[in-house]
Parts: structure tokens; sequence; C-alpha cells
């Protein structure tokens, strides 16, 4: 049995096939504006206990929206633990929480709140060059002018541990 007739006629397709993976990697160059939808497939709040941490998801959702680097992603990531623990007074839910994006937050799964989910999917931990850093803040600045979300800081305190302690609900 000849396969090389089957090989020849196969070949049209690589143009097609090349210019498909080819367009996934170029959606990885242009920020997307921001979005945030709290905590990710976790509760917001206790409203029995009076708890709330939604800013701190929130602000950890700016880090993952711009992405960036492991070292970054761990910061992110302990921030978003202490902020938890400040929030609510339970150190287990903070860890709990520092777990669960550690876990779930791979930049190497395709889902909507991994590590730098602003850019296409396959950035995974690449710095922020000075010109993305700076697109970033003018996403952000247009987020906060349309959303007065009380969790969003001003750029200078966008870290958990800078934000007004009202904002976290305590």
């Amino acid at each position: 049995m000849n396969f090389l007739p089957f090989f020849n006629r196969s070949r049209r397709w690589v143009p097609a096939l090349l210019a498909v993976a080819l367009a996934g990697c170029a959606s990885t160059s242009s920020l997307q504006p921001f979005t945030t939808d709290g905590c990710s497939m976790f509760p917001d709040r206790n409203v029995l206990a009076g708890k709330d941490w939604r800013c701190c998801c929130v602000v950890h959702d700016v880090a993952y929206w711009r992405g960036g680097t492991a070292e970054a992603r761990r910061a992110a990531d302990a921030e978003l633990q202490a902020c938890v623990r400040a929030a609510t007074g339970d150190p287990v839910l903070g860890l709990g929480m520092e777990t669960g994006v550690r876990t779930g937050g791979t930049p190497y799964l395709p889902t909507s709140f991994r590590w730098g989910y602003g850019w296409g999917y396959g950035r995974f931990y690449r710095p922020l060059t000075a010109l993305e850093e700076a697109q970033a803040e003018t996403l952000l600045v247009d987020y906060r002018a349309g959303q007065p979300d009380a969790c969003m800081a001003p750029p200078a305190a966008a870290t958990p541990s800078a934000r007004p302690a009202s904002a976290a609900g305590g």
C-alpha cells in the first residue's frame, strides 16, 4: 500500500494548521480589559459570621490578570492569604484560599482564572515590559472609571496590605 499520495494530498492542510497554531500564540500579545468575578469558584463572604473577603480576591485578580513572573505570582498568593486572614481573623481560611489558587491558578491550564488571564493563553510566566505595564495601568484606570468598586484601590495602594480596612468589610 502506498501512503505517499495521502501525504502529498495532506500537505495542503499544513498552512491552515500552521495559521491556527500561530493565531493562538498571537493572542498573548494584547492585554484584554480587566475583569473580576470576586473569589473565583469560592464564596466571597460568610454572611452568617459577618465576614467579607471579596476585596482580597478582587485585588488578587488584578495581579492574576496582569500576570508576570512566578515570583510575582507567589507574592500575590501570599498577599491573598494575609488579606483573607486579616479580613476574617481565620488563618485556616486564608491558608486554604492560598492553597487553592496555587493549585488551580497555574498559567498552564486554559482557565478564565489562570495566572495572566488578561493575556491570551500561552503567555505563562513572563515579566511585563515597561510598555505592557503602562498598558495595564491604562486599562485599570479605565476599569476604575467605569466600575466604582470599593475594592479597587488607587494604583499606589493596589495591594491587599495597603487596602483601607473599610474595603475589607471589617
